[in-house]
């Protein structure tokens, strides 16, 4: 949901002040403050919920501890109210994103009065954290977060076929390495093989269960070998869609001459300059400015 969509413009004076100070950071002084001032309580809060899982200073601490998170508590919900108030669509705001963020940060307090440790949900406080992003202005940068949604979604079918290909792999190393260390080196079963043959081949290495026999260990160094390699794929499907989405971007829009067409699925070139779908395969045109 975003803010001008629920801007209540019919409303009295007092409420739209009230819908700009809560959503519209990027309007005027007081919004930004508010918006400060909320996401240092946030930190803060999220502080004290990670405090109150720390027994030592719960025991030393903990009246301090529960009177704090009673305060956060009715300052979250004072702001849920507020912002309840100044939406036009009260049912919208309630069910969008944020919306509910803001519910579940101050429903585990309460919950706490009848179902005790329920408190420690109130962690989900953090993903408020994310309106920072309007504070600092940062939408500056979603162009550039476009890009990459865009190159995420061109290399989508690239790296499904690569997540397969891995999954195959480490099903079968994992049988491989059950079958030639066994359970006396800690491979009781073939699902415990496969998560060594993850962890090894992520090379991860935690090093809880290991190989014993010769075989084994040179089936193991094959696999850190080929970790290697792997890592290194996914990383060039991006980058390549990262290139071509990066050009299409900078591309003049109905120029033509000066960009290819080019389907970000397939490759397939030389579309008309108003196609929006490949003639070949049904995916999404995009343009690509010569080099």
């Amino acid at each position: 949901m975003t803010p001008g969509s629920n801007h209540p413009r019919n409303g009295p004076e007092w409420r739209i002040r009230l819908f700009q100070v809560l959503f519209e950071a990027d309007t005027h002084g007081p919004a930004k403050a508010f918006d400060i001032v909320l996401i240092a309580t946030i930190l803060a809060s999220v502080v004290v919920v990670m405090l109150d899982s720390v027994e030592s200073i719960v025991t030393r601490h903990g009246f301090l501890l529960h009177f704090l998170e009673w305060v956060f508590t009715i300052l979250f919900t004072v702001e849920y109210a507020a912002r309840m108030v100044s939406v036009a669509s009260k049912r919208r705001y309630a069910l969008s994103f944020f919306g509910l963020v803001d519910l579940l940060s101050i429903i585990p307090t309460y919950l706490s009065l009848f179902l005790p440790g329920s408190q420690m949900l109130a962690i989900v406080r953090v993903l408020r954290v994310l309106r920072v992003f309007r504070v600092l202005k940062l939408v500056r940068y979603m162009g550039e977060a476009r890009i990459l949604a865009r190159a995420m979604a061109a290399s989508r079918y690239r790296i499904v076929v690569f997540l397969i290909t891995v999954m195959t792999l480490v099903v079968i190393l994992g049988s491989f390495m059950y079958l030639i260390e066994g359970p006396e080196a800690g491979f009781t079963s073939i699902p415990v093989a496969v998560y060594w043959a993850v962890v090894t081949l992520t090379t991860v290495g935690f090093g809880d269960i290991t190989p014993a026999t010769p075989v084994g260990q040179a089936l193991a160094s094959l696999i850190m070998l080929m970790g290697y390699g792997m890592i290194a794929v996914p990383t060039g499907i991006v980058s390549v869609e990262l290139a071509y989405a990066a050009q299409a971007a900078g591309a003049p829009e109905g120029t033509p001459g000066t960009a290819d067409n080019v389907c970000s699925a397939c490759r397939t070139g030389g579309h008309d300059n108003d196609a929006r779908f490949c003639k070949k395969c049904g995916g999404t045109v995009i343009a690509i400015m010569p080099e």
